[in-house]
């Protein structure tokens, strides 16, 4: 006999109250900046925002955990078996909170199953082969989490912040990219966009060995401004974006 969703959904809450507060715990390790906007966010909303960002920690390091692909896509499959499998991640305690979160916020699998199929990209050192591919890439990651969060946030009002999260997490992810560089020329990995090195006279070989200065600096300038590029478009945008009275700061002039 199958069970109902309201049962499903009573055993998530029983196994994420069980492992409570592992998803915070665990992002102050994996992801120091996340975990303390978490510390910012509404306390109610908290289990669930550390969930979605420990989670999205987990898979944007497997590459820095395996040395071949194929064990990062062992790695990566294991968790698509979880979101799928509808069941309650009993044993896991990131798993656990995750699919509480799912549960509670009505989140979207498929935008999380989407954000670990473009983590394989991470796993091999092909080239990133356009400005469009970085913004996929950034858009299925990054900007995904953002607006997850505003779910989690304002659920009434999170499609007004597309736009925005959109545009934020393609600069965010540049700027996550910039601060790797040194990491990633040294495994061989190019996320600079192709059609972005070629119009500073480079390619992926000449960029990984640094054997024009110059040109290298004007490579790093140019995918730096298209990150302040999508900044500015964020901040644009940034007036769609409900923020929660309890989260507002107060004025100091009102003090």
């Amino acid at each position: 006999m199958s069970r109902s969703s309201d049962e499903k959904s009573q055993d998530l809450k029983a196994t994420s109250a069980a492992s409570a507060g592992y998803s915070l715990a665990a992002l102050r390790d994996t992801d120091r900046d996340r975990y303390l906007a978490c510390l910012l966010a509404p306390v109610e909303k908290r289990p669930a925002l550390a969930a979605l960002y420990a989670f999205h920690a987990e898979i944007a390091r497997v590459r820095d955990l395996v040395r071949e692909p194929l064990p990062g896509e062992i790695r990566l499959q294991w968790w698509r078996d979880v979101l799928e499998s509808g069941g309650t991640g009993e044993g896991h305690p990131l798993a656990q909170e995750l699919l509480a979160a799912i549960a509670d916020y009505h989140l979207p699998v498929a935008v999380l199953l989407d954000m670990i199929d473009a983590r394989v990209f991470d796993l091999y050192d092909d080239p990133m082969e356009s400005r469009a591919s970085l913004e996929g890439y950034a858009g299925e990651t990054a900007s995904a989490l953002l607006q997850l969060s505003c779910v989690v946030l304002d659920p009434a009002t999170a499609p007004r912040s597309a736009e925005a999260a959109g545009h934020a997490g393609v600069a965010q992810t540049i700027a996550g990219l910039l601060l790797r560089l040194p990491l990633h020329r040294s495994r061989g990995q190019v996320y600079l966009p192709a059609d972005l090195l070629t119009a500073t006279g480079l390619d992926r070989d000449a960029f990984l060995s640094g054997s024009d200065p110059a040109a290298l600096d004007r490579s790093v300038r140019a995918f730096s401004g298209l990150g302040r590029e999508h900044l500015g478009k964020a901040r644009s945008a940034a007036a769609s974006i409900s923020v929660p009275r309890s989260t507002c700061f107060p004025d100091p002039c009102s003090c």
